[in-house]
C-alpha cells in the first residue's frame, strides 16, 4: 500500500493540532465543573486523531479524482497527486482509518457511558458515524458538500459546537449556556483556517469548479468574512469571561490571539492569494495554543 513516508504525508499530521483543539476546550469546560478523567481525555484525543485522519486521506482521494489537486494548486502536493500512493490504495487506508476510528470511539463512549445510559450510547455513536460520513463526503462524490460551499457550516458544527461541547459531555453528562460561547468560538477559528485555504486556492478551485465560500464572495470579500471569524472568535471569549467572571490572572490564555491579530493584518494586506499559504500554521497553531493554555488557565487558577 505504498511506503510508510508516503502514508505518513496523507496523513497531513500538522491538521491535527487544530483538530484536537476543540477536544482540549471542552476537557477545560468540564474541569471548570471540577470533572475529569485521564482515559476519557487520551482515548478522546485519539479518536479525534483517527477522524482527522480519515477525513486527511478521503480529502486526497476526492481533489485527486476530481482533478483539483494539481499543477495549480499551492502547497504541499498530495499523495494522488504526485503519484506516491495509488488511487485503490488510498480507497484502502480510508476503510481501514474509518474501522480503527470507530473501534477507539466505541471505547470512548462504553468508558464514558458504561452499558447503563442506552441513550447516551445510541447518540455519540450516531454522531461517530455522521462524523466519518463528513470527513468523507467533504471532497468525495459526486455531492461533496465541500464543492457546493457547505464546508465551513460543517467544519463549525463537526470541529466547535461537536468537538467542544461534546467533549464535556463525556465528562459531565450535562451542558451550561456559557459552554456554547468557546465552542463556538473554536469553531470560528477552525472555519478560518478552512477559509485561509480556500483563499490561498481560490484561483485553482474556481478553475475546477470547487465552489468554496471564497470562490461564491470573491477573494477581497473572502478576507474580510476571514476578519469577521477571528473577531467573533475574540468577541465570543470575551463575553465568557465576563459571564464566568474570570479573574485577570485566569484570562492569560487570551494572549493567544495576539498573533491572530497580527495575522489579520497579514491577511488584509495580502493581494496574491499564493502568499497566504504560510499562514495557515499560524491560525491552526494559535487555535491549539488558545485552546491548550485555556486548559491550564482553569487547572491552575480556578
Amino acid at each position: 500500500m505504498g511506503n510508510t513516508k508516503a502514508w505518513v504525508q496523507a496523513a497531513r499530521l500538522r491538521t491535527l493540532p487544530l483538530s484536537l483543539s476543540g477536544i482540549i476546550a471542552g476537557t477545560a469546560l468540564a474541569v471548570m465543573e471540577n470533572q475529569f478523567d485521564w482515559l476519557l481525555f487520551t482515548l478522546a484525543l485519539l479518536t479525534t486523531v483517527g477522524f482527522q485522519v480519515t477525513s486527511n486521506f478521503a480529502n486526497d482521494y476526492g481533489d485527486g479524482v476530481k482533478g483539483t489537486d494539481n499543477e495549480d494548486r499551492i502547497g504541499p502536493a498530495r499523495a494522488i497527486q504526485s503519484g506516491s500512493i495509488t488511487r485503490s490504495s488510498l480507497k484502502k487506508g480510508i476503510i481501514i482509518s474509518i474501522i480503527i476510528s470507530m473501534l477507539i470511539a466505541l471505547a470512548l463512549i462504553y468508558s464514558a457511558f458504561g452499558l447503563e445510559n442506552f441513550f447516551y450510547i445510541l447518540l455519540f455513536f450516531v454522531l461517530g458515524l455522521l462524523s466519518i460520513w463528513a470527513a468523507i463526503k467533504y471532497t468525495v462524490g459526486s455531492n461533496a458538500y465541500g464543492y457546493r460551499g457547505m464546508g465551513d457550516l460543517f467544519v463549525f458544527l463537526f470541529f466547535g459546537l461537536l468537538g467542544v461541547l461534546g467533549s464535556m459531555f463525556l465528562y459531565t453528562k450535562s451542558l451550561g449556556w456559557n459552554a456554547v460561547l468557546p465552542a463556538v468560538a473554536i469553531g470560528f477559528l477552525c472555519v478560518g483556517v478552512l477559509n485561509l485555504n480556500n483563499l490561498r486556492d481560490v484561483v485553482s478551485d474556481k478553475k475546477h469548479g470547487k465552489i468554496t465560500m471564497v470562490v461564491k464572495m470573491g477573494f477581497d470579500n473572502g478576507k474580510r468574512y476571514h476578519s469577521f471569524l477571528i473577531l467573533m472568535a475574540l468577541v465570543c471569549f470575551v463575553l465568557f469571561l465576563w459571564l464566568e467572571n474570570f479573574g485577570w490572572k485566569a484570562s492569560f490564555f487570551m494572549l493567544a490571539f495576539v498573533p491572530l491579530l497580527i495575522h489579520l493584518r497579514k491577511v488584509m494586506l495580502t493581494q496574491n492569494p499564493g502568499d497566504l499559504d504560510a499562514e495557515l500554521k499560524k491560525v491552526a497553531l494559535s487555535t491549539f495554543l488558545l485552546a491548550l493554555l485555556f486548559l491550564i488557565s482553569v487547572n491552575i487558577f480556578l
